[in-house]
């Protein structure tokens, strides 16, 4: 098969691999649309390794491992690849965990279905695990009470699904830190429960004071900083009390005010030792496709399927992505045989 390969830079290579073959847990998809994530760029930065660092995808299931039980070759499915391991999704095949796959409906296309996997785990890490995140409700069992939430980057993959799921488990005023991407997720809140816009591009003082006008006495304990660069956090902070806490995408930005506590989340656990949290997670999301509550991320198409990587990450890195998520069909790469 073809798959792309991704160093430093970024710059993407395709070559030819042999087709993986899926372990007892795992599914082997053949991927019709893969999903481009920050992360895939800066990973090979950061550790000067190469490979195919596509973790988001879409497809049609090939074969299955032994113990596999859920799927079935031809289903229509949509995964999150274990990051790091062999048969990523910027590949014609890709192997994802069992756990994290999710059944989709024929109206559900495999562009929108790529969108979920990588970004919706995301948000729920942060948002629910006990450990390494805010421990907040599950959307299985909702609040009854007034529970503050600040999600800065809102309009973005990772804080609109924040949005969604924060919503499911009724967690309300959520205060929504966004810019010109904001129009897409408007819809998504209820301003009867005080969910509110605040618009980063204001400026940093601005940013606290539109919080604090959204809290309206409330005591701030929880944000999700999705955007975490610069002043995000110390923004926040600045309108939280001691005790409060913020989960951060990426690391500590400092000390912050009023002794606010930060720490990186972690996508990466529900693969291990959270395979628990990630199972019942993908069952969520699954659900909420089914049912209609759970809108996959507005998308772009890049053209050139596996020969469109290298733009796609390099746009990714120049910021040129707003409220969208990149997306890459496969069978638009150049020399695609379409064999087994």
């Amino acid at each position: 098969m073809l798959e792309a390969i991704v160093s430093s830079g970024p710059k993407v290579k395709v070559v030819n691999s042999p087709i993986p073959k899926p372990g007892p847990n795992q599914v082997l998809v053949k991927v019709a649309v893969a999903a481009a994530n920050p992360k895939d760029w800066k990973v090979p930065e950061w550790t000067g390794k190469e490979g195919n660092t596509g973790d988001d995808g879409a497809g049609i299931v090939e074969a299955v491992g032994d113990k596999v039980s859920d799927f079935s070759k031809g289903d229509r499915v949509a995964g999150f690849h274990e990051m790091g391991s062999p048969g990523g999704t910027y590949g014609e095949y890709a192997l994802f965990p069992e756990h994290l796959t999710i059944h989709i409906a024929k109206d559900i296309s495999f562009e929108e279905a790529s969108t979920i996997p990588l970004t919706a785990a995301t948000a729920a890490c942060g948002l629910f695990e006990s450990e390494g995140g805010l421990g907040l409700p599950l959307p299985s069992s909702p609040t009854s009470e007034t529970i503050p939430l600040v999600i800065h980057g809102a309009s973005g993959s990772v804080g609109a699904f924040a949005v969604q799921l924060a919503k499911k488990s009724n967690i309300h005023p959520l205060i929504c830190v966004a810019g010109g991407g904001a129009k897409t997720i408007q819809h998504l809140l209820d301003s009867s429960k005080g969910d509110t816009i605040v618009d980063y591009r204001k400026g940093d003082e601005a940013v606290t004071a539109g919080i604090k006008a959204a809290l309206a006495g409330k005591t701030l304990r929880h944000a999700l900083d999705t955007t975490a660069h610069g002043s995000t956090s110390t923004n926040i902070a600045k309108a939280m009390t001691e005790g409060g806490t913020i989960a951060r995408t990426l690391g500590p930005e400092g000390e912050l005010p009023h002794g606010v506590k930060q720490f990186q989340l972690s996508v990466s656990t529900v693969h291990s030792p959270q395979q628990g949290f990630g199972a019942k997670m993908f069952k969520l999301f699954g659900q909420g496709l089914q049912h209609g509550w759970l809108e996959p991320r507005p998308y772009e198409v890049v053209r050139g399927g596996l020969n469109g990587v290298e733009k796609a990450l390099a746009d990714l890195k120049a910021g040129k992505a707003s409220a969208v998520k990149y997306v890459l069909r496969i069978d638009e790469t150049d020399g695609l045989d379409g064999t087994a």
